[in-house]
Formats: structure tokens, sequence, C-alpha cells
């Protein structure tokens, strides 16, 4: 019960809104493929893992040829879609000055997520930003944390905060010994996380700032 030495967010739907991109990226896809579209309900559901993991099982052998039609339609429409969470900026910031390392491990690929942060003008309050196919293997391995975190002079562990707001990112901290923190609207279901819980569930942003806040030195609320 102590502030954490260092963050890793995840980034979709943890600091940006992305579920409409997302949907329709993935739907534009199905079209091309004649196969049937996802409402939103179904997006959710299923979609967090990175594609190299994902896509050999969704389109078999022609899963290259997926993932090329779903980058090219994703990079079409992303910036347009590109929509910080109320309170994200804010929060980072207070983070930032208050000697937390920051940083971002998501399965969105990496030259995707960095033209996103530069947009928002994130940049520089993440140490790292680590993307899909920038480590040796996608989250919810260890490898692109520990890229997350290299140079900091601080391992996994649980001085280490793992937040997110899906079941990936809490087996992902959990794979690493950090702290899984669920940042969503919804709390958890009985039974959503059965081998992976959180240890906090945070509502939004400014509940994430309350919150350490409330381990350490006080952090201005936003």
């Amino acid at each position: 019960m102590s502030r954490p030495r260092a963050i890793v967010f995840d980034w979709d739907n943890t600091l940006v809104d992305s579920w409409v991109c997302i949907q329709e990226s993935y739907n534009m896809t199905f079209r091309h493929f004649g196969m049937s579209e996802w409402d939103m309900v179904e997006t959710q559901a299923n979609v967090a893992a990175s594609m190299r993991d994902s896509f050999p099982q969704m389109f078999g052998e022609r899963w290259p040829e997926a993932r090329d039609v779903f980058t090219k339609s994703f990079e079409s429409i992303h910036l347009s879609h590109l929509r910080p969470l109320p309170g994200a900026a804010e929060m980072l910031r207070a983070f930032k000055d208050a000697g937390i390392h920051l940083s971002v491990v998501s399965n969105k690929r990496g030259t995707f997520l960095r033209k996103e942060a530069e947009v928002l003008g994130w940049t520089d309050l993440f140490a790292a930003l680590v993307g899909a196919n920038d480590a040796e293997a996608d989250k919810p391995a260890l490898a692109p944390v520990l890229m997350a975190l290299d140079g900091s002079g601080i391992a996994p562990g649980q001085s280490v905060w793992f937040a997110g707001d899906s079941h990936i990112d809490l087996q992902c901290a959990v794979n690493c010994g950090c702290v899984p923190v669920l940042v969503r609207p919804e709390p958890p279901r009985p039974g959503e996380f059965p081998s992976h819980p959180p240890v906090y569930y945070l509502e939004n942003c400014a509940a994430m700032v309350a919150l350490v806040s409330e381990l350490a030195v006080p952090i201005s609320p936003i």
C-alpha cells in the first residue's frame, strides 16, 4: 500500500477512447473477407490481443492479408477518431511531476501508438511507448514490460503498477509480478478475472490520481 515507483499504462480505452475506431477497422477488414461484422458488444468482448497473436486464429492462412487490410483501414481513420479520455492528460502530468516513471505497453502497432502520442502532445510524458512487434513478444508477455522499464533502474515487481481496461492487461501484470490495476467505468463482474483479479479497481483517471494521492504525498487533484 505505497505509491508506485512506476506505472505502465495500456493505451486504448485506458488513456484514449478507441472503441469506435477499432470496431470500424475490424468491420472494414471483415467486409473485405465477406465475413459478418461485429457490433460494439462483440468488439469489446473480442479485442485485446495483438494481431500476431489473434489474427492466425481468426483468419487462418490468410491472416497476413487480413493484417495488411486492417493496418491500411486503421491508418486511414485512427487520427480522425483520436480522443483522450477525460482527465487523462491531467493525470499523466500529475504523475510525471510527482516523479513516477511512466510508460505504455500496448498491443497497438508501435508506429501508430507513437504517432497518436505525438499528435496529443504526450510523447514527453512517457519514458517509453512500446507497441505490438516492438518486443520479441507482445502483451501479456514480460518482454514489452522489460522494454518499457529499460534504463529506469526499476525492475518489474510490486513497486510497478500495470493499469489497463482489459483482462490481457491484468494478465500481463500478474505475469510480470506487477500490481494489476483495472481502469474502466464498469466494475469487475463476479468471476470475470478468476486467475488475475485486479488489486485496485478505478472508474476513471481522476480516481487513479486520488488513490495515488492517498498512498503518499498528495498530488494536486484533477
